[in-house]
This record gives C-alpha cells, structure tokens and sequence, in this order.
C-alpha cells in the first residue's frame, strides 16, 4: 500500500463534497482523505494502484489546485 500526500485548495467541506466523485472513481472510497484544518489542505491517498498523476488530474478535473509533496 503506498501513501501518497498533495498540497491542495480543497479547503471546506462543499469542496470535499465537489471532488469526492472524482477521487471515489480514482483512488477508492475510503482510499483519501483532506486535512482542512492543516494550513495547507493535505490530501492524502492510501491505495495500492492509485499514482500520483492519476490523483493530480482528478484534482484538477473537479477545479481544485493541488502539488505533490516529497515523501
């Protein structure tokens, strides 16, 4: 299982609500996760196939901005 963490504009819970389609399809329900509360919105993935290009497309398909962050 890798983790993948991305800083992001997912900043509220009507964005969560906006991207989790997206993200569901992607990643899996259960598979994500954003930390509103940190200063930079983290959004991490936990999933064995998922990759970080296929989550940064997903992001940004749904209006957000996102970057990876190092491991």
């Amino acid at each position: 299982m890798s983790t993948l963490r991305f800083k992001t504009t997912i900043n509220c819970g009507g964005c969560i609500k906006a991207v989790t389609p997206a993200l569901n399809q992607e990643v899996g329900a259960n598979n994500w996760q954003v930390d509103t509360a940190n200063a930079d919105k983290i959004l991490t993935v936990s999933s064995p196939t998922a990759t970080a290009a296929q989550v940064v497309k997903a992001v940004q398909d749904a209006g957000f901005e996102i970057q990876p962050l190092a491991a």
